[in-house]
Order: structure tokens, then C-alpha cells, then sequence
């Protein structure tokens, strides 16, 4: 599929998107010719990379372009006009929370408070830790 050529704004939008963030010198200032942006990994890197500020908005030339794609924003072609072009975030590795995890107070309360085995509150649903936990509380006097 052709795209075309990247502009600073869709670099720029791109990092808006992902939520880089933005990084002040070491003045307190954000620079004027340039705009850098920081993104955390899960995995521990950080990845930075620059938006220059030109007065021409030209696009970026190709060695550049694929230069920034994979030394500053670790991603391929087709990820960043996805998420420039609908919103859609690049798969960067962070694990998925599972959609009825037990909250951590709740399993504290279950098996530290109450004694409940481990095992068994591994098992429970959201809503019978819930109905569980405030039944041991009804007990409790």
C-alpha cells in the first residue's frame, strides 16, 4: 500500500496519540527549533525522539524517515499511519490485565484478613469475592 510522505505533524500526531511526553531541556525550557518527546516502555527502554520546527513544513526525505521509524519510534510503517490515521496505539508489548481480575485490597482482605486459602479465592469471580468478603464482614463482631 502506497502512503505518503511523513510530515512533522504526523510525527508529531503520532506522539500526541501514543502520549509521548514532552521533555524540557535542562533550563526548565521546551526549545524553540525543536520538539522532543520521551515514551517509557514496559520492557524498561525509554525511546526519545526530535520534531524539528521548520518554517516550510516539508516532508521527511526516506533515509530519515526510516531512520526515525526504527531508532526513535521503534515501530514500523503501517503501525504509525495506523495510529496517525485512526487513533489505533502500536502493540508495544504490555501485558493484558484480565477483564474480571480480583482487585488487590480485596484479595488481601480475603486471604490475609480472613484466612481464606489462596487457592481458592484464585477461583472466585469478581462478584463472589465481593459477596464472599461482605458475608465475613456480616460475621465479624
Amino acid at each position: 500500500m502506497s502512503r505518503p510522505a511523513a510530515t512533522r505533524s504526523d510525527h508529531e500526531k503520532f506522539c500526541t496519540i501514543e502520549g509521548w511526553t514532552r521533555v524540557r531541556d535542562a533550563r526548565g525550557r521546551t526549545g524553540t527549533h525543536h520538539s522532543t518527546y520521551e515514551l517509557s516502555l514496559p520492557d524498561g527502554r525509554v525511546l526519545r525522539t526530535r520534531i524539528s520546527h521548520l518554517a516550510d513544513r516539508t516532508a521527511y526525505g526516506a533515509a530519515l524517515w526510516s531512520h526515525i521509524l526504527r531508532d526513535q519510534l521503534d515501530v514500523s510503517e503501517n503501525d504509525f499511519w495506523q495510529c496517525v490515521q485512526t487513533g489505533a496505539k502500536p502493540s508495544r508489548g504490555e501485558p493484558e490485565q484480565p477483564r474480571d481480575a480480583l482487585p488487590a485490597d480485596l484479595t488481601y482482605q480475603l486471604i490475609v484478613k480472613f484466612g481464606v486459602p489462596e487457592q481458592e479465592v484464585a477461583t472466585m469471580s469478581k462478584a463472589e469475592a465481593i459477596e464472599r468478603l461482605q458475608a465475613l464482614w456480616g460475621q465479624e463482631k
